[in-house]
């Protein structure tokens, strides 16, 4: 049997990062060749990822990585079984250098058989590693983004989101930022209401409605305040005419209470402005620059934008769910 050193079983740990007995004992067993031994460990990460294909990795870690010039992004979640795993500082490593050979991919399948070294492509490294950790690893979800200025928030290594800028201004580096925490935490699905589906808007629309007369139904049984029923959800469908209507019926209440025709220049603004905030929750919900900024709920994102003089043209989200 060959000898085998504490600098040997040193060397394949680094290079592994597989456990001090199971270097040494691969080690023994490819009778001192390293390359064999490498080899051993890779057979053990195959045998132990067929073995936990079907379990669940709902944990890990998501990453975002943007190159120098700041003009394409990237992010990936690398799963796993527990948060133990995620929150170990060699696997968020891991999932970093990934990200980084992931920089020139547009597709997760592209990202697998990339080199992830010298010696095996991405896909053989989490094989590899489940051998290492004994849990299933692999890559869940993946998003490249390119724009005139890429910028990017990672929110405990569980929320990641890229916003891109029409232009790399002054205020572009904090813009996009800003926008990319806002993406994280209000979780929106589309850039404007603009980009929504007629189909989409009036089915969500009858869906809403419903769900509220129902549980006014419920709340009127135990003597709570009945929500207000809308009439719309979306500024896409707040057309010149429905706003003309709810003008004239703002106008007749204003009438019907006495108040004097000359400040009703005053009054109408606030009831219009309060008629559109209460008819477009699908807007405040899904749409990015349409939602309440978090920063400072008294103005939209796209207000709060185009006061820095930038212009957002895309995004992306990615989460561990």
């Amino acid at each position: 049997m060959a000898k085998i050193s504490a600098a040997e079983v040193g060397k394949l740990r680094k290079t592994t990062g597989a456990g001090m007995m199971d270097c040494k004992n691969a080690l023994v067993e490819a009778e001192g060749d390293f390359d064999k031994a490498i080899e051993i460990l890779r057979k053990k990460g195959q045998k132990v990822a067929a073995k936990r294909a079907d379990r669940d990795s709902s944990e890990g870690v998501v990453v975002a990585d943007i190159n120098e010039a700041n003009t394409r992004g990237i992010l990936l979640s690398l799963n796993c079984e527990t948060d133990f795993v995620s929150k170990n500082d060699t696997y968020v490593a891991l999932a970093n250098k990934i990200a980084a050979v992931a920089q020139n991919c547009n597709s997760k399948e592209e990202v697998l058989t990339s080199k992830f070294d010298d010696t095996m492509t991405v896909e053989e490294k989490l094989i590899e590693q489940t051998g290492v950790i004994g849990e299933k690893i692999e890559i869940g979800n993946f998003e490249a983004f390119e724009a005139p200025f890429v910028g990017g928030y990672v929110h405990g290594n569980k929320i990641g989101a890229l916003t891109g800028l029409s232009t790399g201004s002054d205020h572009a580096e904090e813009v996009a930022k800003s926008v990319s925490m806002q993406v994280a935490s209000m979780g929106a699905t589309t850039l404007s209401y603009k980009d929504f589906d007629a189909e989409f808007v009036q089915s969500e629309t009858e869906s809403r409605i419903a769900a509220i007369q129902k549980d006014n139904i419920e709340r009127g049984r135990l003597g709570k305040t009945l929500l207000n029923i809308p009439l719309f959800i979306s500024k896409s469908q707040l057309t010149d005419e429905a706003l003309a209507t709810a003008k004239a019926t703002y106008e007749a209440d204003l009438k019907a209470e006495g108040k004097p025709e000359a400040i009703w220049d005053r009054i109408l603004p606030g009831k219009i402005e309060r008629f559109v905030a209460d008819n477009t929750s699908l807007d405040k919900e899904q749409a990015l620059l349409d939602q309440d900024y978090i920063m400072d709920d008294k103005q939209t994102v796209e207000k709060f934008v185009a006061s820095k003089g930038a212009v957002v043209v895309g995004f992306k989200r990615v989460s561990i769910a």
